[in-house]
């Protein structure tokens, strides 16, 4: 590990000489040999392919047949109706799977175009590309790390890396220093610099050492091209029911082909009827019914600020229970903020909002030291530079002391800079023609070098006992995982040099800052546990501010639920695993770390979703069940990454989510559970018809009309329900439970039982009207006809009534609001004068054989059709009374 080793060990290892850095033939040598410095992703599917990846699906291949079949009886508009729903499905699968795989592209882009390199003993700026292990890069502030470095030279030298590390300050970095400790986090190796990551302060020289896919980028890209294949549980309950019900077809169309043998029917009529039926038990309509629900989801979910990638992402938030959560930009609002500031015996709080705050002349006197003693800048709400010193200059601002106005006022001539030995940073400003030094930097160096402190605006000689006071309140405000910053001065009455500024100083006080929380987020946890969803932190940073930050916001009650990245290698993955449910912040993890804590959640039988705007996040959002990206902060890495994105980088979002997330599964699992007693229904009525040798109460075409009516506009309209508002009160899906728990197939059944029942009931009530029974052996064909009318009317209408008490299992479609469904009422509305027409339009009852009733025959078979409804209701009220 190039962390562990000696620079002079590194440089010989790589073969460079610092001063002179490669030649051209060595570099043109070691590219040939290394590759562009460019990171690889897999090779591209065709969309040929994915088309026919979208295919291998057992209830594809059940409606593939079926079109088959209807072709075969005639049936031309039924077949197309279901080529087309199949098509349809396919080409959703292959745009949504060409959409999403953008993760290796958006690494490709973050690579840095241009660098600055030693070659041939002269400095020359190249693409980036054409770097190779051992060339010597040269750092300064704003330049991108253009590939990871063993850094061999450091003045001052601070690297953002928090969309590497998840930490929200730069870290100092030391070219010197020697880490022994192999397992070291990212973070922490201070003599390393990585691909990606941004010089904010200071200058720097470094040797190559990983280049491409060998960067720790590089190693994220490589578990980002990782196939992960894994089924939602949506998906997962429509292959088994695509089986179930692709088995139920086959049986069905044998054992009514077998019966009909063995009566000796017309086979050829009886196979039509059996094929007519296996067709009906099938709801074609399904996988175009929920890709459409889901469609309709992910626009309801755009308008709260989730824009959803993957369809099937939306089914899946309503099973989450696990939130992993990045800590800074997702919880936090990832920038430094002042909270606290104190001067002797006096400490204040800062309140989270509000400008032109007031302040006594010492507190001012402070602020202006830490404005003055600054190179940031921060104008219009953007800030640029250290983002300890962007936060010192709003902290002024809302004192009404601005950088621009005290650098006019004060203008600096002269200044030593900060190091990381001294921890110290001083100016020396003019100020009415004499001069005031003005020092920032770690408490403890500041009393070290003061001799007195600002007491009431007045300066008093510092004694041991302030000093104990100043070091005991910086220990609290660091046990709140604050940063402390101290500040002092000295007037002089002429220009000194920068080496005599840090003497016989004067104390003024000292500030606490921190990433804050977002002020939103601690609502949402609070919600997200009482719908039994855990929130979990992983972040960069250090243990003891992500634990203060935890119990802030809610997440965790105290230390001993929080484990670092150094802690989870100690252990094995099966321990991790049996711990993991204990936890809740895990602080110092690498991105590896991120993906290992992920799936020990998984293994436990979770539904994870971790949310993460840095590119140290995109492994754990593609292993995640579902991966949300922030919108605003989010890198191009992370967004390709993830199944959803939040456009307002507001964690609450996903609690909304989440909401729609589980009515949205509650939607689809309605329609399907309405589909099915409707085709139950129909199995029903012809079922028990064959077995009984009665005559049949539905001819194909018949079956296959009111199939098209009752798969379509109501099962849709089921699937847009308003969703429950008390959905949130319960605990998340298990994920392993079945597609019919909670009694949804004895629904089902009953529904199915019942609508079956009423048909032949209608049809028994018809032939009775010409004097006929079930059992008769001829009955005229014009009696026929008008038995089966009124069986068509009471299968269509009954189920069409059905479908307004699939609306809630427990709720009376009363309490939900009669009126709530607008569109189910449209659909049922539109399915009953469908029904008349087919019945009342000469050529179309010519071609249906069908024939109008009478208006008391009409009044039978709506009476009829209501039954079912009113059973159901009656059911709900008794389950409300018993539980």
């Amino acid at each position: 590990m190039w962390f562990s080793k000696p620079q002079e060990d590194v440089l010989k290892e790589l073969k460079v000489n610092p001063r002179t850095g490669l030649s051209s033939q060595e570099v043109q040598a070691r590219l040939e040999q290394y590759g562009a410095n460019k990171l690889k992703g897999k090779p591209k599917k065709s969309l040929i392919s994915l088309f026919f990846a979208q295919m291998k699906d057992m209830l594809i291949y059940v409606l593939l047949g079926a079109a088959i079949i209807t072709l075969f009886i005639g049936e031309y508009v039924d077949a197309i109706i279901i080529l087309l729903v199949v098509l349809l499905n396919a080409a959703i699968g292959v745009f949504q799977e060409f959409k999403a795989e953008k993760a290796i592209e958006a690494l490709q882009q973050l690579t840095t175009p241009k660098t600055l390199v030693r070659r041939d003993e002269e400095v020359k700026e190249i693409n980036s590309v054409d770097l190779v292990p051992g060339d010597i890069v040269i750092l300064d502030a704003g330049r991108f790390i253009p590939a990871d470095l063993r850094l061999i030279e450091s003045a001052n030298l601070q690297i953002e890396e928090s969309a590497l590390t998840g930490e929200s300050v730069p870290t100092e970095k030391e070219a010197q220093r020697i880490l022994d400790e192999p397992k070291t986090p990212l973070g922490d190796q201070a003599n390393m610099a990585f691909m990606s990551t941004l010089v904010t302060y200071g200058r720097g020289e470094g040797v190559v050492v990983g280049t491409a896919m060998e960067t720790e980028i590089g190693k994220i890209a490589k578990i980002l091209d990782e196939e992960i294949d894994e089924m939602t549980p949506l998906q997962k309950r429509m292959e088994e029911l695509g089986k179930i019900l692709g088995y139920l077809a086959i049986g069905i169309c044998l054992l009514i082909f077998v019966i009909a043998f063995f009566q000796k029917r017309d086979l050829f009529e009886m196979f039509l009827t059996a094929i007519s039926l296996a067709v009906a038990a099938i709801p074609e309509g399904l996988p175009a019914i929920v890709a459409i629900v889901l469609a309709l989801g992910v626009t309801r979910m755009s308008k709260i600020n989730a824009i959803v990638k993957k369809l099937p992402a939306v089914e899946t938030l309503g099973s989450v229970n696990i939130i992993c959560s990045d800590k800074t930009g997702t919880l936090t609002q990832n920038q430094m903020t002042v909270v606290k500031y104190y001067t002797l015996d006096n400490m204040k709080e800062l309140p989270r909002e509000g400008s032109s705050l007031d302040a006594a002349s010492q507190e001012k006197e402070l602020m202006k030291t830490f404005v003055l003693c600054s190179d940031a800048t921060y104008e219009h709400g953007q800030g640029t530079g250290d983002p300890t010193e962007i936060a010192l200059i709003v902290l002024g601002d809302r004192f009404n002391l601005t950088k621009k106005s005290l650098n006019a006022n004060h203008k600096r001539v002269g200044e030593n800079p900060f190091d990381s030995d001294r921890k110290l940073m001083s100016t020396l400003n003019e100020e009415d023609g004499s001069y005031r030094v003005h020092t920032k930097g770690a408490i403890d160096n500041i009393l070290n070098i003061a001799t007195s402190a600002l007491v009431n605006n007045q300066v008093v000689p510092l004694t041991e006992a302030m000093k104990n006071e100043y070091l005991k309140i910086a220990e609290e405000m660091s046990d709140d995982a604050l940063r402390v910053l101290g500040a002092a001065y000295k007037d002089v009455d002429h220009l000194i040099t920068s080496e005599e500024m840090e003497h016989n100083l004067t104390v003024l006080g000292m500030v606490g800052m921190i990433d804050p929380p977002r002020l939103e987020v601690k609502d949402s946890i609070r919600d997200a546990k009482l719908a039994g969803i855990t929130p979990v932190m992983i972040t960069g940073d250090h243990k003891n501010t992500a634990v203060a930050i935890a119990k802030e916001l809610g997440i965790a009650d105290s230390l001993a639920q929080s484990m670092t990245g150094a802690e989870i290698d100690e252990i094995s993955d099966e321990q991790f695993a049996q711990r993991v449910g204990e936890l809740r912040v895990f602080a110092r993890v690498s991105p590896e770390h991120k993906v290992k804590i992920v799936k020990a959640y998984k293994s436990q039988g979770n539904i994870v979703s971790m949310t993460g705007d840095g590119v140290n996040d995109a492994p754990s959002l593609k292993n995640a069940d579902i991966g949300v990206a922030m919108g605003i902060t989010g890198t191009d890495v992370s967004k390709g990454a993830a199944d959803m994105i939040l456009t307002d980088d507001n964690f609450t979002t996903i609690v909304h989510a989440i909401e729609e997330g589980r009515n949205i599964y509650n939607n689809i699992k309605k329609s399907v559970i309405f589909l099915l007693s409707c085709n139950l229904g129909e199995i029903v009525a012809i079922f028990f018809s064959v077995l009984f040798f009665w005559p049949i109460p539905l001819m194909p075409t018949q079956l296959l009309w009111i199939n098209l009516i009752t798969d379509t506009l109501p099962a849709i309209a089921l699937g847009v329900d308003p969703g429950d508002k008390d959905v949130m009160k319960q605990k998340p899906r298990d994920p392993r439970e079945s597609f019919f728990a909670h009694g949804a197939a004895l629904r089902a059944v009953i529904g199915g039982v019942l609508i079956g029942t009423l048909t032949l009931v209608a049809f028994y009530v018809g032939l009775r009207e010409y004097g006929y029974t079930l059992g008769s052996a001829t009955i005229p064909d014009d009696v026929l006809t008008y038995s089966r009318t009124m069986a068509f009317v009471v299968l269509a209408a009954s189920q069409l009534f059905y479908s307004l008490s699939m609306r809630s299992a427990t709720k009376s479609i009363f309490t939900v609001g009669f009126f709530s469904n607008k569109y189910l009422i449209l659909a049922i509305i539109v399915g009953l004068l469908l029904q008349l027409m087919v019945i009342s339009v000469p050529f179309l009852s010519s071609a249906f054989k069908l024939q109008m009733l009478s208006l008391r025959d009409w009044g039978i078979v709506l009476s009829l059709a209501i039954i079912p409804l009113i059973v159901r209701e009656l059911f709900k009220i008794f389950q409300r009374k018993s539980s």
